[in-house]
């Protein structure tokens, strides 16, 4: 795990690659997440809802942005995740997710980093923006 002295603002933490969605990925985590909208796993329902195909689930990007931090830290470092969706993932996209130290401070008794993160396709679109707050020894 990193210490808090060892980190510097603009320092990157590990970036996490993650494989093209598949249509199975996408019917399994509509399935595990009780999410049927057909707009996930039927690309003429897709189609007919005004989108160019089946989307990946903009909870599912959001888990690879939590992955990549507990990649990083154990899960019980993270004090928060925030994150704002800005762009659809597409059936077929690769997501690359990393995130930068933006902060440094003491806070309710703890040494916390605060990080800025990203989730990016293939084309460099920015699928998601977030921030998480991280305490560390």
């Amino acid at each position: 795990m990193p210490r808090f002295d060892q980190l510097q603002v603009g320092d990157p933490i590990p970036a996490l690659e993650k494989a093209a969605f598949t249509q199975e990925q996408l019917s399994r985590y509509a399935h595990a997440g009780a999410d049927d909208n057909p707009i996930h796993v039927d690309a003429a329902q897709a189609r007919a809802a005004g989108l160019p195909g089946v989307i990946a689930h903009g909870m599912l990007t959001m888990g690879f942005l939590g992955q990549a931090l507990t990649g990083w830290v154990e899960l019980r470092a993270i004090r928060s995740l925030s994150v704002r969706f800005a762009a659809i993932a597409m059936l077929g996209d690769t997501v690359s997710c990393t995130g930068t130290i933006s902060d440094k401070r003491e806070e309710a008794g703890e040494r916390r980093v605060e990080i800025e993160l990203a989730a990016v396709n293939q084309k460099g679109e920015r699928l998601q923006t977030g921030r998480a707050v991280v305490a560390l020894d």
